[in-house]
């Protein structure tokens, strides 16, 4: 990402389920229609979580299972139609375009595992979540411009 006055930053703990569900209900907060929440991290690292916690904030009550064989399921929300991919086993960035990648973003939002597998197809604009695990636990650094920068800026220096 290039860095720039409108860009941000930030590293948070998520210590256990709570500070997961919190995370995902203040990016599910800020969500519009358009946006692509890139999901990153190795297997295990609580990428489908997250998106669990997304899509529930968003008032989604049905089970969300995680998208490893279909490659992407659909949610009707209040707000906006969700689409939740994982690319895991994509290997040419070309199958985006028969996933329905654009399609999505025009109609609602995408949350997006795997997103290094799309290629230049992401927009700019995408809220990028790298999940990591370590001896402290899991972390989750995001990084954005845009509206996504104006939803983090206040608390951009208390962690």
């Amino acid at each position: 990402m290039h860095k720039d006055s409108q860009g941000f930053e930030r590293t948070c703990a998520l210590a256990d389920l709570a500070a997961t569900d919190a995370l995902g209900a203040r990016i599910a907060a800020s969500m519009r229609i358009g946006d692509a929440v890139a999901l990153e991290g190795d297997l295990g690292a609580g990428k489908t979580t997250l998106a669990r916690a997304i899509l529930r904030a968003l008032g989604v009550t049905e089970n969300v299972p995680s998208p490893t064989f279909t490659l992407v399921q659909s949610y009707d929300t209040a707000r906006m139609v969700v689409r939740h991919f994982d690319l895991y086993r994509v290997e040419d960035s070309a199958e985006i375009d028969e996933l329905g990648l654009d399609e999505a973003l025009d109609e609602g939002a995408a949350l997006i595992e795997w997103p290094e597998r799309a290629g230049t197809r992401l927009p700019d604009s995408a809220l990028h979540v790298a999940l990591s695990l370590d001896q402290n636990g899991r972390r989750a650094r995001l990084t954005g411009t845009g509206h996504w920068a104006d939803a983090f800026a206040e608390d951009q220096h208390a962690h």
